[in-house]
């Protein structure tokens, strides 16, 4: 007995199209739920001044560090320190086996700082470890 009276439970009310225009909204940027949150942050741009300065932090420190090493001790040193950075990355190893960099922290002076990664990117919680064999001639270009 429904008495003419509307149904308690809801039905859900689909629209036949959705009002979508090109992933943008009505702002001109681009819809985080289409595009992605990377599309929507480039499109904005930096967010404070000293987010561009604290990207390249790294890099800055090294360059100003290889600049007073060449002006305290000469051309050679920061040839020499680069030398050796360069032969730490041509250090071989099985593609499978991941790699501890510790000649190039050590280094670099960073063997004895904490870092993030040094907590959270510890080799147990890694997705990267495949079947030896396969990684290796994959590696190799057979597979």
């Amino acid at each position: 007995m429904s008495f003419g009276l509307p149904s308690i439970i809801p039905k859900p009310v689909i629209p036949e199209q959705f009002d979508i225009k090109n992933g943008t909204t009505n702002y001109g940027l681009s819809n985080p739920m289409v595009s992605g949150l990377s599309a929507t942050r480039q499109s904005i741009g930096y967010a404070h001044p000293l987010e561009a300065s604290e990207r390249n932090y790294k890099k800055n420190q090294e360059r100003m560090n290889m600049t007073l090493l060449r002006n305290t001790q000469g051309l050679h040193a920061p040839l020499r320190i680069a030398m050796e950075l360069k032969a730490t990355e041509k250090i071989g190893r099985l593609p499978f086996l991941p790699s501890s960099n510790v000649m190039r922290d050590v280094l670099l002076a960073q063997d004895q700082d904490i870092r993030f990664e040094d907590i959270f990117n510890t080799s147990e919680f890694r997705e990267q470890m495949g079947q030896p064999h396969a990684v290796v001639e994959n590696h190799l270009g057979i597979l």
